[in-house]
């Protein structure tokens, strides 16, 4: 048998309902489950014959298991108090933006933000630490002890993570209430062409409704002065300043990156004036227009 301690009762309740979850997910007859005195949660392993190979097998359950309830339960615990304790951040819609941020840093998603921290596996090292703890206590796990006496290191680092995402949390708002601004700008423009062709291929190209590119300097004298005035860090004067300047009512974006930062930032402020399509597809337009395209594709 295994006995779990818990200075919480809650977390002991949660303990046991994950375990139940996965016995009953894993079908293991031989092992069950004790709620004691609502702090203590019994592992039990049950055959008779008490097998030195089930033993050890049950035993690497329970290890397991754990840490499956570290990562999957109490890891949004921890995130979450590190950014009240820390960071001052206790509203729980702002929090959970932030630590779905955290998980995708950890998961290696954002390939942009890893760069600049040490790579965690975070699964390895709680079960480094989870095995080294049984090899100690053999058959009672103190959860709160070992919180705190062996999480210390894994807590710093953590914290390191949870800095990085609120940071990008923080830009992402910023780039959000920048987007917004500028669709209220838009709001009740009057458009100076009904339609804009945008060419992404070496160069951003420009193309009027006839399929004629717009040259340079005519875009640079429609800009609304305005823009760079008000927004002089924000704003790309090549791209967004004309876009935003002459306001079509629908704008034809040709690009096999959709997801590059310039796609997404023009989707984002035109949202349903936006027709997205490949680049192949310029051929058939460059027939019925002319030969307007043939410089650029």
């Amino acid at each position: 048998m295994i006995e779990i301690h818990f200075q919480h009762k809650e977390d002991a309740k949660r303990l046991y309902g994950f375990l139940q979850q996965l016995l009953e997910y894993e079908s293991f007859a031989n092992y069950t489950l004790h709620y004691e005195d609502s702090h203590i949660v019994q592992c039990r392993y049950t055959e008779e014959t008490c097998y030195v190979e089930g033993q050890k097998a049950f035993f690497q359950w329970v290890k397991k298991s754990l840490c499956q309830f570290m990562l999957t339960v109490k890891l949004n615990d921890w995130l979450r108090h590190i950014l009240a304790t820390h960071y001052h951040y206790r509203d729980e819609e702002e929090q959970q933006q932030i630590i779905d941020i955290v998980h995708s840093v950890l998961e290696g998603k954002l390939e942009e933000l890893t760069v600049f921290l040490p790579e965690m596996k975070i699964k390895d090292y709680l079960s480094n630490l989870i095995n080294d703890w049984f090899e100690e206590h053999s058959r009672l796990f103190s959860f709160d002890s070992f919180t705190t006496f062996r999480l210390r290191n894994f807590f710093n680092e953590l914290r390191k993570y949870v800095e990085l995402s609120l940071d990008e949390y923080k830009m992402e708002q910023e780039y959000q209430m920048f987007i917004q601004t500028l669709r209220e700008f838009i709001m009740n423009r009057e458009p100076k062409l009904k339609q804009l062709h945008l060419l992404f291929s070496d160069v951003i190209t420009f193309f009027n409704e006839q399929f004629e590119e717009i040259k340079r300097g005519d875009l640079t004298k429609m800009v609304d002065r305005r823009l760079l005035i008000n927004h002089p860090v924000y704003i790309d004067s090549i791209t967004i300043a004309p876009l935003l300047s002459i306001a079509p009512s629908r704008i034809y974006l040709y690009t096999d990156d959709p997801d590059q930062p310039i796609v997404r930032t023009i989707r984002n402020i035109f949202e349903e004036r936006i027709i997205s399509r490949p680049l192949a597809s310029i051929e058939e337009y460059r027939k019925q227009y002319g030969a307007s395209f043939d410089k650029k594709v």
